[in-house]
C-alpha cells in the first residue's frame, strides 16, 4: 500500500485527478474566483463508489496544500504576519516584494495589490480541490467506515482553509454546499454570513470531522482527533472574540460558551490518547531529519519530500524566500521575514527569570552583555555573535553577510524555517536558482493547544489552571537552559539565561497579559503574532506603539501607521469584487 505522503509527491502535478465529474466555470464572475481545471483520468460511477479507488482523487486536495501555493503565497502566512512586531519584511530594498513592505508599513496599500489576489485564489483552488472530494465521496457508501474518515478528512481540510482566509479578509464567501453548479458560485455572496455564523460554519466541518477521525494515523500527513480538535479550539478562540458591528472591526464582547467550546477541545485527553505532548526541546519541531519529523508535538504538518521521482523532489517551496545570503553558501537567498529588534528584546528576562514586558525595549539586547534571556530567544532568531543554523562554521555577525539590505532590516535572520547549509543535498536544495528544503510545516502543534486552553480559562476567571499551563510551557523553556542544542551558549557565546515560574496572579488582567506575552514567546515566527493581535483587539494600540519605538533606527518604518477598523484585515481583491457581479462588499476601512 502507498503511504500518503509517497502518493502526494508522485501524484502532485495532478490537479483533480481520477474523476468524472465537470466542473467548469466559464462565466466571468466566477473565473477568476475558481479557474477552470481539467480532468486527468475518469472513474466509472461503480468505481467511485469502491473505497480504494477514492484515494487517487482525495491526494489531489492534499496535493494542493503543497503545488497551489508558493514563495509569494506562502500558505503559512509568513508575508502577511510582517504586519506584526515580531518581524519585517525584509529582502534587498523597499522595491523588493513592495506591495509587502506597504502592507508592513500600513499605508499606500491598494486592494489592486497583487498579493491580495494571489492568496486569495490560491486558497480557492485549493477549496475547490476539496469540494469536488466531498462531492465524490458523497456518491460512495456511506455505511462503509473508509468512506466516513475520507469524508471528515476532507472536512478538516476545508474548515482549514476557510479558517486562513477568514483570517486574512474576514468577509469571505464561503464554499460549503454538496455538487455546487456555476450558478451557484455565480451567486455567492461574501456577506451572506455574520462573522459569527462565519465562525461557526467552519466549526461545523470540524465538529463533523471530529466524531469521526481516529486517535492516531498510520499516514502522518492526514488529520487525527487531536489535530481536529486543536484546530476546533483555535476556530473557537477566534469565534469568542466577537466583531459583531459591520462598519468597524472592534471586538463588541467576548462569548463565554465559545471559551467553554475551546476548554472542552484542549482537554489533555484527547492529546494523550493520541501520544502527543511537548517535545523536549524547541528545535525538535523545526528540523528536517526523518527522525525528527512528524514527532510528539506535531499535531498536523504539511509533509514535504525529496528525491521521489519528481525533478526537485516536492520541497518546501514556500519559505525559500527566509533563506539569507550568504557568500558562496546561499549566495541567492533572499533574507526575507527578517526578525525585529522588538521581538529580540522581548526575550530579556528580569532578575526572576520572568518577562520584562512593558520595560523590555528600552534597551537593545546583545550577545555577551549580562542580561539574562529565555533560551527560546536562540531557537527562534539568528543572533549576531551566534551560528546560524546552530552550525559554528557559520558564524553570525553585523555584517553584510548576513543581512542583503546592508542593515536596513537589520542583522536578525528567522530560525524556525532555515536548514543548515551544512545538510545541502541531503534535506536542503538549490533549484531554479533559489533554495528549498524537504523540511515539514507544522501547522499545529501541542505548545499552541496548552496556550490556548490557558487563554480561555484565563478569560474565563480560572487563573490558577491557566498558570499552570503557561508554566508548563515554561518548564520546558527553562530545562532548555541545560538540555537542548542551544544549551552550550552560555560558556561557548557568553549568554545568561534565566527562566522562572510565575506565582499567583490575581486578576484577569494580570492573567492575560501574560497569556499573550508567552504565546508571543513560544509562536514567535510561526506566522501567528499578527493574527493574535487582532483576534484580541490589540493590534492599533500595540503596532503603532512599535512603529514608534522602532522608527528612528530603523528608518524605513517612518511614516508607518496602523489605521483602526482598517488594516485588521486586507481588502477584498478588486478583481474579485469587479467578477462579483454585484455580490462582494469591500471591508471597511475606506478601501
Amino acid at each position: 500500500m502507498i503511504k500518503l505522503k509517497q502518493y502526494i509527491k508522485s501524484k502532485v502535478s495532478y490537479y483533480l485527478p481520477l474523476t468524472t465529474i465537470a466542473f467548469t466555470l466559464s462565466a466571468a464572475s466566477c473565473t477568476s474566483f475558481l479557474e477552470d481545471q481539467v480532468p486527468q483520468g475518469t472513474l466509472t460511477e461503480d468505481e467511485v463508489k469502491d473505497p480504494k479507488n477514492i484515494d487517487g482523487l482525495l491526494v489531489s486536495a492534499y496535493a494542493g496544500l503543497l503545488s497551489i501555493e508558493d514563495m509569494n503565497a506562502s500558505f503559512s502566512l509568513w508575508n502577511y504576519d510582517t504586519r506584526s512586531d515580531d518581524a519585517y519584511v525584509g529582502g534587498a530594498e523597499f522595491s523588493d516584494g513592495e506591495p509587502f513592505h506597504r502592507l508592513e508599513m500600513g499605508v499606500g496599500i491598494q486592494s489592486t495589490d497583487w498579493p491580495f489576489g494571489s492568496i486569495w485564489s490560491r486558497y480557492y483552488q485549493y477549496l475547490s480541490r476539496v469540494n469536488l472530494s466531498l462531492d465524490v465521496l458523497g456518491n460512495a457508501d456511506q455505511e462503509n467506515s473508509v468512506i466516513q474518515q475520507r469524508t471528515a478528512e476532507m472536512k478538516f481540510l476545508r474548515a482549514y482553509g476557510h479558517f486562513q482566509l477568514k483570517r486574512l479578509f474576514k468577509n469571505i464567501p464561503f464554499v460549503i454546499k454538496p455538487n455546487m453548479t456555476e450558478e451557484d458560485y455565480n451567486n455567492l455572496s461574501n456577506r451572506e454570513y455574520s462573522n459569527d455564523e462565519g465562525w461557526q460554519l467552519i466549526a461545523n466541518d470540524l465538529e463533523d470531522a471530529y466524531k469521526v477521525l481516529p486517535a492516531t494515523q498510520a499516514d502522518k500527513g492526514r488529520p487525527t482527533k487531536a489535530a481536529c480538535a486543536a484546530l476546533l479550539a483555535k476556530v473557537y478562540l477566534y469565534k469568542a472574540y466577537h466583531q459583531d458591528n459591520v462598519n468597524t472591526n472592534e471586538i463588541t464582547g467576548i462569548n463565554e460558551d465559545d471559551l467553554k467550546k475551546v476548554v472542552t477541545y484542549t482537554e489533555a485527553s484527547i492529546y494523550t490518547a493520541g501520544g502527543y505532548g511537548l517535545e523536549a526541546d524547541l528545535h525538535n519541531n523545526f528540523r528536517p531529519e526523518e527522525a525528527y519529523e512528524n514527532g510528539k508535538e506535531s499535531l498536523w504538518a504539511i509533509q514535504y519530500s525529496k528525491n521521489d521521482g519528481t525533478n526537485y523532489g516536492n520541497l518546501n517551496f514556500s519559505n525559500r524566500l527566509i533563506v539569507p545570503c550568504i557568500p558562496k553558501v546561499h549566495d541567492s537567498g533572499c533574507d526575507f521575514y527578517k526578525p525585529s529588534k522588538n521581538l529580540v528584546n522581548a526575550y530579556q528576562t528580569n532578575v526572576d527569570g520572568l518577562p520584562m514586558m512593558d520595560t523590555f525595549s528600552k534597551s537593545d539586547y546583545k550577545v555577551g552583555s549580562k542580561q539574562t534571556v529565555d533560551p527560546r530567544l536562540f531557537v527562534t532568531v539568528g543572533v549576531p555573535g551566534t551560528p546560524y543554523m546552530f552550525n559554528p562554521n557559520y558564524m553570525m555577525s553585523e555584517t553584510n553577510t548576513w543581512s542583503r539590505s546592508g542593515g536596513t532590516y537589520g542583522y536578525f535572520v528567522s530560525l524556525k524555517q532555515n536548514v543548515d547549509p551544512a545538510l545541502t543535498g541531503t534535506y536542503l536544495f538549490l533549484c531554479d536558482s533559489q533554495w528549498a528544503a524537504s523540511m515539514n510545516r507544522v501547522v499545529l502543534r501541542y505548545a499552541d493547544v496548552l496556550l490556548m486552553r490557558a487563554e480561555a480559562l484565563a478569560q474565563l476567571g480560572q487563573n490558577s489552571e491557566a498558570l499552570a499551563l503557561i508554566n508548563q510551557v515554561r518548564s520546558r523553556a527553562s530545562k532548555m537552559a541545560t538540555s537542548s542544542i542551544v544549551s552550550t551558549y552560555a560558556t561557548q557565546y557568553n549568554v545568561h539565561y534565566a527562566v522562572g515560574q510565575y506565582k499567583n496572579v490575581s486578576s484577569k488582567e494580570d492573567m492575560m497579559k501574560i497569556v499573550k506575552f508567552e504565546r508571543r514567546l513560544e509562536l514567535a515566527m510561526e506566522s501567528e503574532r499578527f493574527f493574535d493581535l487582532v483576534r484580541w483587539g490589540d493590534a492599533d494600540a500595540v503596532i503603532n506603539k512599535f512603529y514608534t519605538d522602532e522608527s528612528s533606527s530603523m528608518m524605513f518604518l517612518q511614516g508607518s501607521k496602523f489605521t483602526k477598523n482598517k488594516n485588521e484585515y486586507l481588502p477584498i481583491p478588486h478583481e474579485q469584487i469587479s467578477a462579483s457581479s454585484g455580490n462582494y462588499k469591500q471591508n471597511c476601512g475606506e478601501w
